[in-house]
């Protein structure tokens, strides 16, 4: 299959910002990797189900949520172009994860095996290249993540999560406030107030 028109053309896109890709590189993902397709809110990955692959998400929304009893807490949101993943140690062997993965939009992803990534490594030098600056970017992601659960005013966690290169507007309010570590009616309460601060310096 032409690579030009391989399901894989999105992910070769997005790795080769880092690193020229070689055709052997390709032809690697290309026995490994399928393409999956899941609903809006259903489950990409469960504590149920072995975390043994990452995913690179081609379109839709994804969240990533924790259980604390009854009560589900989000922790992170994609919307698309870009690899996601559930929590797992780097030195052990594919295990359940304590966290979801869970579609809020109807999504298409490639599945990339855990054990082709291990493979990539230890054969091709590249990979660890690819591997350094997306682990750089993950880094700083969660980094970001850290700071905003820190920021102690509810409107300031907000305003900051504005400057970021999420889009907000596509995200169910609940599931935000989730993440923002607030009450959805303190939410709504701090929307309606920028929405009124920002009309009046437009106008």
């Amino acid at each position: 299959m032409p690579y030009s028109t391989s399901f894989l053309r999105p992910l070769f896109d997005y790795i080769e910002q880092f690193y020229p890709l070689s055709e052997a590189f390709k032809a690697e993902h290309e026995r490994s990797c399928k393409l999956i397709h899941v609903k809006k809110n259903k489950h990409i990955l469960s504590p149920i189900d072995n975390n043994a692959s990452l995913y690179f998400l081609v379109h839709g929304l994804v969240r990533g949520f924790v259980r604390d009893g009854k009560k589900d807490i989000s922790t992170w949101f994609s919307c698309g172009n870009e690899l996601i993943g559930a929590i797992r140690h780097p030195d052990q062997q594919p295990d359940h994860s304590i966290e979801y993965l869970q579609a809020l939009e109807e999504c298409q992803l490639i599945c990339i095996p855990y054990t082709l990534i291990d493979s990539m490594y230890a054969n091709y030098p590249e990979a660890n290249l690819i591997g350094r600056k997306l682990l750089a970017l993950h880094y700083y992601a969660a980094s970001e993540r850290s700071i905003l659960a820190r920021i102690p005013k509810a409107m300031s966690r907000y305003r900051k999560l504005q400057e970021s290169d999420l889009d907000i507007n596509r995200i169910p309010q609940r599931y935000l406030a989730s993440y923002l570590g607030m009450r959805l009616e303190t939410l709504s309460r701090i929307r309606n107030k920028v929405l009124t601060l920002d009309y009046r310096l437009c106008s």
